[in-house]
């Protein structure tokens, strides 16, 4: 049984929908016309009586009867027009079950922060591209200066920006600055993810995410740390690109430091910067996984066997990498060291399995990874500045800052400007390249899915590394002096 009925979404004083009651329905271009049909009960046997539409006209209602009644006939699902956007969004991310910890909470704050308050609202069924365009242009609005009344959408984001939970989102909670391209495409990536789940499923019949023309985002390649660009942001403070690669004597010149400072966790900063682990991944590595007996020494950098562990950031990430001597001879003190620490904790000690872990033997925080990372920067640099400007003597300021004076003396040799610890993996891939390495094993000794996404990011890089070197063998061959 079905019929066929022109309806509105208008009003009445007291909020509700008048529907098939509205006086102006008596206007061609007022309202739209529906179709209600019987369907297939639901899982609890309770009759179901859609409404699909609205159509243009009472002829287009009329044509697409037929295929309405035969999908319900077939026994297809139906779609729920009540089911929010929101409601479905938390639906899905709680049906997915093999994601990362960290994954899962990052899209935890796309919805919360996004894409609920801007469209959660709207019924799945009935969200188009519209929608879209007008949650994307509020996010392009927060932290910028607007003209007149802000917008529903972008009230509704400020004001789901300002109950956050999430303390550790400066990107996105703290920063004065407006939301970049990139964070949109995230957003929108999520989105996608959603509604084509919601499309195979039969929830919707039309997917606006695929026809949304999105801000551009520039790739933020890699730039190296010449000599002008360190005498530059010495001069200013700031940084060239957000993206910054250290010269291989810089990275030589890190390294020294952190060894001269006794830092424990040097071995893994030391693999990092040579072979291009990425943070989670050298975290996650097991000594099983790993073999340092063998003519080849190899690492196997492989999948965490829980999902809350630390590991690879895609399938393809999953390779064999080569140690060098260096590393080889690293790994085998750290491992005498970890048995010391194991013997030290006693019953207290936690078998992990992992290669770099706590004096306790439990995994490493990845932040408190990048923390001690940036505190060795700032302790080196904060070493050059007193010595520059206070003159503080060699052991001052190895006691003070509780170092060796030998770190203090290395500190003293060279600047280095800052980088993150992820450019340390750009570092790897500068040796390599500054070493006669091909771009293809570069490639693959980083985890890249993709050979061409290796030689495009490192394009900036290449040629630099290339003058820099041609620059140094000129400087090498002795010449007679000029006279002017």
């Amino acid at each position: 049984m079905a019929h066929i009925a022109k309806r509105c979404n208008c009003r009445d004083e007291r909020g509700k929908t008048l529907g098939k009651k509205c006086p102006l329905l008596t206007k061609r271009d007022h309202g739209g016309w529906w179709i209600r049909y019987e369907a297939p009960p639901d899982a609890n046997g309770t009759r179901r009586r859609p409404w699909a539409g609205p159509y243009a006209t009472k002829t287009l209602a009329q044509d697409a009867l037929p295929h309405l009644l035969t999908e319900a006939e077939s026994g297809r699902p139906v779609p729920d027009r009540k089911l929010k956007t929101g409601a479905y969004l938390r639906q899905w991310l709680g049906g997915k079950k093999s994601l990362k910890p960290s994954t899962r909470t990052s899209y935890a704050k796309h919805l919360e922060l996004y894409l609920i308050p801007g469209i959660g609202h709207v019924p799945l069924g009935e969200l188009r591209e519209h929608h879209l365009d007008k949650l994307y242009e509020a996010m392009e609005q927060i932290n910028r200066p607007i003209e007149g009344e802000p917008s529903e959408t972008l009230r509704r984001l400020l004001n789901a920006r300002a109950r956050a939970k999430w303390s550790d989102d400066k990107n996105a909670l703290h920063s004065p600055r407006p939301l970049g391209p990139t964070r949109i495409r995230r957003v929108h990536a999520t989105l996608s993810s959603a509604l084509s789940a919601a499309y195979r499923q039969k929830k919707i019949k039309h997917d606006p995410s695929k026809n949304v023309e999105l801000p551009a985002a520039r790739r933020r390649r890699p730039l190296l740390w010449t000599p002008e660009r360190v005498a530059r942001w010495q001069e200013t403070g700031s940084r060239p690109g957000p993206v910054m690669v250290w010269t291989p004597s810089q990275v030589g010149a890190f390294l020294d430091f952190l060894e001269a400072c006794e830092e424990r966790l040097y071995p893994l900063y030391h693999l990092i910067a040579t072979r291009g682990l990425r943070r989670a991944e050298a975290c996650g590595i097991r000594w099983e996984n790993i073999d340092l007996t063998s003519s080849t020494k190899t690492l196997s950098i492989l999948e965490g066997e829980d999902d809350d562990e630390p590991g690879l950031k895609t399938d393809a990430s999953w390779r064999v990498t080569t140690l060098d001597a260096t590393n080889v001879k690293l790994l085998k003190a750290w491992r005498k060291e970890q048995t010391e620490e194991k013997l030290a904790a006693g019953e207290e000690w936690v078998d992990s399995g992992r290669i770099f872990t706590k004096p306790t033997g439990e995994q490493l925080d990845l932040d408190v990874i990048s923390q001690r990372f940036d505190r060795a920067l700032t302790r080196h640099a904060t070493i050059r500045r007193r010595h520059a400007e206070e003159g503080w003597s060699i052991q001052r300021l190895a006691r003070v800052h509780r170092v060796p004076e030998g770190a203090v003396t290395f500190a003293l040799q060279a600047p280095l400007p800052p980088v993150r610890l992820h450019d340390l993996r750009h570092c790897a891939a500068t040796l390599m390249l500054a070493g006669g390495v091909d771009m293809k094993v570069v490639s693959a000794t980083l985890g890249h899915s993709q050979y061409w996404f290796t030689a495009d990011t490192y394009t900036s890089v290449v040629p630099e590394l290339a003058e820099a070197a041609a620059e140094a063998a000129v400087a090498l061959i002795p010449r007679a002096a000029k006279s002017s």
